[in-house]
């Protein structure tokens, strides 16, 4: 281990605060207010010390960066190995800032069991941010699987009238998935003699291993994405788990899938990934259709944002199975963007329940006349879900269907429908909510956002508007890491195609 060991600072930091929030005694209300006084500070704190990857971090490098190694199983090969590159650098990032706002969020609205509250958010932050920094098999595997318990505790505890059955929905579904990834990590370990992610990235399995292995991992991520049709968990996870709960589920969690398809299937496996591309394609364009046209039926506002988010990692996973450039810089940067949008629209539903227990969207009408402020705030995240130019999630988007057009032009077409049903379903939940005379005695006196609540939307604006206006910072990094999974993946591919043809 040598330098400064950035990465487990990161992602331990979190853990020094649960001990602290651990050590706190006393009468409950104190016990509260010192345990969301810890969290806030530690994830803040947490959160200052993962922009310091950023601000060191050399875009022009080809391997990984800020690299730690130590041996953990020595019989067994595994270490701890963690790492970056510009794919993983922006999603720790991104988990560091959304937990600052879960608790900024949460310091209101939850008032049962705050200390354990605050301890599974903390804990849930270092194995988010654990997960997208381990190079090794086991290691990832450890870190991917433990952000389960923290999550299954969350919508179980903290949840709505049928938390247990969601959360032992999200739980199930999951795990099933992960068991045969477990299994192919095995597979690769006893094929390769190493658990080492970095060395397994130029490791070339057989073309017949490749496509078993694929499929396994395949079964783990689509999940995670979630891809069609095993979405089904996420909508009943979001309407039980509280509004931290679910910023962290649709910010982060759901992202699990897409980085796993960048990290291992296509660079890994590229043979597989090609010979499956058809498949990715065809449930891709079905989720942003079939999910939009569902969105569009919905009157629970998170159901709809839920839906929603299954329409854009539908993009997300297009993109990345384009193997083009601008596809898969276009799915990192949809990645990003959903993360910080779909978060905010969530808050934003948390806004209106937190004063009136409800999130039908009947419930509402006219609040533009009472809530200015949180009108414009939901504004600005609506139009970037839609994918309006300017925003975040115009940048993703655009250069998605451009590494589309180029891939498939077919495909392509049916996914730009998506932007049209998007627009839709956005469009028409604001207008229910927002517009209208103000004729419902009960919203006549609903306050419109407090400070805190201001402070936690700033940095979610602010980013938005800076990803859409100005993707350059965000590009540049990645682009390095991107080329090399496109290269790796194109020499196997144009290497099997010679021999295919050498043969005949």
């Amino acid at each position: 281990m040598s330098g400064f060991p950035w990465l487990s600072v990161i992602t331990f930091a979190p853990l020094v605060g649960v001990v602290f929030i651990l050590l706190i005694r006393g009468e409950p209300d104190v016990v509260a207010r010192n345990a969301r006084g810890v969290a806030l500070w530690t994830s803040l704190i947490t959160f200052v010390v993962s922009l310091g990857l950023w601000a060191n971090f050399d875009p022009l490098a080809t391997g990984f960066q800020f690299e730690e190694k130590l041996v953990w199983v020595p019989a067994l090969g595994i270490a701890y190995h963690m790492g970056i590159d510009g794919i993983s650098l922006f999603f720790i990032i991104l988990s560091t800032l959304l937990t600052v706002l879960c608790v900024g969020a949460s310091w209101e609205s939850v008032q049962s069991r705050v200390k354990e509250y605050m301890i599974a958010f903390l804990v849930m932050e270092t194995l988010m941010v654990g997960m997208f920094s381990a190079l090794d098999l086991i290691l990832f595997y450890v870190f991917f699987e433990g952000v389960l318990i923290p999550m299954f505790v969350i919508i179980g505890v903290w949840g709505g009238p049928r938390r247990n059955y969601a959360a032992f929905k999200f739980f199930l579904y999951t795990l099933a998935g992960s068991v045969l990834m477990l299994l192919a990590m095995l597979t690769m370990i006893f094929e390769s003699g190493t658990s080492d992610i970095v060395t397994l990235l130029n490791y070339d399995f057989p073309a017949s291993m490749q496509t078993w292995l694929w499929l396994a991992f395949f079964a783990s991520f689509a999940v995670k994405v979630p891809m069609w049709p095993v979405h089904t968990w996420l909508p009943d996870a979001h309407v039980e788990a509280p509004t931290a709960g679910s910023v962290i589920l649709a910010g982060v969690l759901l992202k699990f899938g897409g980085y796993g398809f960048l990290r291992f299937s296509l660079p890994m496996f590229p043979l597989a990934s090609a010979d499956f591309t058809p498949l990715i394609y065809g449930l891709s364009v079905i989720a942003i259709i079939y999910t939009s046209l569902v969105a569009l039926a919905q009157e629970d506002m998170k159901k709809l944002i839920a839906y929603s988010s299954v329409a854009h990692m539908g993009y997300v996973t297009l993109g990345t199975f384009t193997a083009t450039t601008q596809g898969v810089e276009g799915a990192v940067i949809q990645m990003l963007s959903h993360g910080v949008v779909s978060a905010a629209l969530f808050l934003v539903v948390g806004v209106v329940y937190d004063r009136r227990h409800s999130r039908e969207i009947a419930v509402y009408g006219g609040l533009v006349n009472r809530m200015p402020a949180y009108a414009l705030v939901f504004m600005v995240f609506m139009l970037a879900s839609v994918g309006l130019p300017g925003t975040s999630g115009f940048v993703g988007e655009f250069l998605i269907l451009v590494g589309a057009f180029k891939a498939n032009s077919w495909v392509a077409a049916f996914a730009t429908t998506g932007v049209i049903l998007g627009a839709a379903y956005m469009l028409y939940l604001y207008r229910r909510v927002i517009f209208g005379k103000l004729t419902k005695d009960d919203l006549k006196n609903m306050m419109d956002l407090s400070p805190r609540e201001i402070a936690v939307f700033a940095p979610l604006i602010l980013l938005t508007i800076f990803m859409g206006v100005y993707p350059v910072p965000f590009l540049d990094a990645m682009h390095v890491s991107v080329e090399n999974v496109i290269e790796r993946y194109e020499t196997a591919v144009a290497a099997a195609q010679h021999l295919s043809l050498a043969a005949k």
